[in-house]
């Protein structure tokens, strides 16, 4: 009789712990993925916010005076992932990061000149204005080690790998008050012989404002060419002063200068007094927005008969400022009154920057009588009081030591949180004869020389030589150069693209 197997040998039991080994092993493995995967993501995503915050912080970095591709790149370090940077953090141990530039000229979104780094003094730049930053990182997995179970040679870490790619100064406008200042003595009535030029001062001085004007933003971004809430504000002041009355013969585009008035000398620090209400004045055109046909950045700009500020800067036919002269030339009035104008904008309009431009060759010269003054009386600079001034040093109003006297006007605006810039026309190594020493007559002179008095105008000068600029190529302007030359154009363009910020660009712009 056949005996029935025992219990023992029929007992299935745990059959199916093998499978279950293997399919938690599967699903761990799985899940391990998805984890490791996740958590390189995460860390991806860190790399290449950094690699962005290095990219701008560069391209910040790089419009700065005196920049250098080491300082740069070391600003850029600061700002990345690497071991001590600001944006380190243990979940991207041993990050690596590199630098290099580009010259990007023929970009609409590089709104700024490869002047980064730029040594030539000729007309074109040699330096740089893209920054490009990559940075690698290795982190390690946790999970996915599971899988060496199926004979499988997992990775043991991730190697993460971003770009970040960053333009210099071409970015979101800062929001601006801007008095622009346009020598128009009789010397800017002289030829320019420079080839990108080739007409006279006061000709290429206007078509520069001009070029200022397109990159500018006059209205808030969304409005149209009919309806514009303000952004950028823009002045243009001149010297010598002019008859109030007669400031729409500038911009009227008849042909007929405004009588040439004796210079003033408004106090530092003077409450303003509108056009309106003045009787000499340096102000052609009140603080507008009415210089561009589509009412933003880079439009065109609009006819003569719908915009003052165009008309009085269009060097063509009757329209533009002309340059009568007979009052030689003294500019530490113009800053001063354009200085509280600024503030007077700025006090209107909130969190906006004064911005104060300064075009001339900087040789100052007026005087009182003989051949330097052939206004009626012979006076060309008046006291507070109206009266003719008198020699007192580098004290103001003085006779003496215009140069000085303009520069420490100026600098009284930059510690008025004012920004000055100053662009040397064709600035000669010799002049200012005002401030010239002297041990009998002018113990205070300063012997500085107009590109001297360019420069020291500038705000931040000698440390920040970014708002100096010099188109040392004009006539007679050979020995005054600057790392912001170019031609007038080119320098208003430049200048323009100092008020935006750094901004990010695609990697592969080219």
């Amino acid at each position: 009789m056949k005996q029935k197997p025992s219990r023992s040998f029929r007992n299935e039991d745990g059959q199916a712990l093998p499978w279950m080994a293997l399919l938690i092993t599967l699903i761990m493995g799985a899940a391990g993925l998805t984890i490791d995967l996740g958590h390189a993501y995460v860390c991806y995503r860190k790399l290449q916010s950094s690699t962005d915050a290095a990219a701008l912080a560069g391209a910040y970095a790089m419009a700065q005076s005196g920049a250098t591709q080491t300082g740069v790149k070391a600003e850029v370090s600061s700002y990345s992932s690497v071991t001590g940077a600001v944006n380190a953090t243990l979940n991207l141990p041993n990050a690596a990061v590199q630098s290099s530039f580009k010259c990007i000229t023929d970009s609409p979104i590089v709104n700024v000149g490869c002047t980064a780094f730029n040594t030539s003094t000729t007309n074109v730049p040699n330096g740089y204005n893209v920054i490009q930053v990559t940075q690698q990182s290795t982190v390690p997995t946790f999970f996915i080690g599971a899988l060496t179970f199926w004979s499988q040679k997992p990775q043991t870490s991730l190697t993460l790998s971003t770009v970040a790619t960053a333009a210099m100064q071409s970015g979101p406008p800062e929001q601006v008050n801007v008095a622009i200042v346009v020598d128009t003595t009789a010397s800017m009535a002289s030829n320019d012989n420079d080839p990108l030029c080739g007409k006279t001062r006061i000709y290429c001085a206007l078509g520069g404002v001009q070029t200022l004007l397109e990159g500018l933003t006059p209205c808030a971004a969304g409005y149209t060419s009919t309806n514009c809430t303000p952004y950028d504000r823009v002045s243009l002041f001149t010297f010598p002063a002019v008859e109030a009355s007669q400031v729409s013969n500038d911009t009227n585009c008849k042909g007929t200068n405004p009588q040439i008035e004796s210079y003033t000398t408004p106090a530092a620090g003077a409450a303003w007094s509108s056009l309106s209400s003045a009787t000499t004045t340096y102000q052609i055109t009140g603080y507008g927005t009415n210089y561009s046909s589509t009412n933003g950045k880079g439009g065109s700009l609009p006819s003569t008969s719908n915009s003052t500020i165009v008309a009085a800067t269009t060097p063509t036919g009757k329209c533009g400022m002309q340059t009568p002269g007979g009052a030689g030339t003294y500019y530490a009035g113009v800053i001063y009154e354009a200085q509280s104008s600024l503030i007077a904008q700025s006090t209107a309009n909130a969190n906006t920057k004064n911005i104060l431009v300064i075009l001339s060759d900087g040789d100052a010269s007026s005087g009182n009588g003989g051949n330097s003054c052939s206004l009626p009386g012979g006076y060309c600079i008046l006291d507070s009081s109206g009266k003719p001034a008198t020699n007192q040093g580098a004290t103001y109003p003085s006779l003496q030591d215009q140069c000085a006297q303009a520069i420490a006007a100026a600098n009284y605006a930059s510690s008025q949180g004012t920004t000055v810039y100053t662009i040397a026309y064709g600035s000669p190594s010799s002049g200012c004869s005002t401030d010239v020493y002297n041990s009998k007559t002018n113990t205070a002179g300063t012997n500085v020389t107009p590109c001297q008095a360019m420069q020291k105008m500038s705000s931040g000068w000698p440390t920040d030589t970014s708002h100096f600029f010099s188109d040392s190529t004009a006539t007679g302007g050979g020995s005054c150069v600057s790392t912001n030359g170019g031609s007038l154009n080119t320098i208003f363009t430049n200048l323009a693209a100092q008020f935006s910020s750094a901004r990010l660009v695609p990697n592969n712009i080219s």
